[in-house]
């Protein structure tokens, strides 16, 4: 996959692809690039790469996944692919950021990037619930496969 056109990074270019909606990718752009444009403003750091620690604040180590055996389901923690994580973290951050009502979905996303890149904020949140529930189910990991 190529990178995008500002700042040639392959994740900036997914996270626009994931942020697009009906095709329209040039929209999808403009949010994303403001939002980058809005966290250089609010850090005085590059962007690009309080971007890419704020991805991987968000990124989740463990999740678990639903196995059946015999007649009972248990939740099982597994590790989690690298392309899988990134999936994930930029799924929640757009979420989360989409949530937040009344104010611009830019301004929105500079904001959710801005609480990941501090490890605080919903998407960290989840993160963690996520890791405390394999945690938590960490006596059925012998059923992993």
């Amino acid at each position: 996959m190529a990178g995008d056109p500002r700042y040639h990074s392959t994740l900036v270019a997914n996270f626009i692809n994931k942020v697009m909606s009906r095709g329209k990718k040039n929209t999808a752009a403009r949010i994303v690039y403001g939002a980058m444009d809005e966290l250089g403003r609010q850090t005085g750091e590059e962007p690009l790469e309080v971007f890419e620690q704020a991805i991987d604040n968000i990124k989740p180590r463990l999740e678990v996944k639903s196995r059946r055996v015999g007649g009972a389901t248990y939740q099982v923690p597994m590790e989690v692919k690298p392309a899988r994580q990134v999936a994930l973290a930029l799924r929640w951050l757009i979420q989360y950021a989409t949530g937040r009502r009344g104010i611009p979905v830019q301004r929105a996303l500079a904001n959710e990037l801005l609480d990941a890149y501090r490890n605080q904020g919903a998407a960290v949140k989840k993160r963690d619930d996520t890791h405390k529930m394999a945690q938590a189910n960490k006596a059925f990991a012998h059923y992993r496969w």
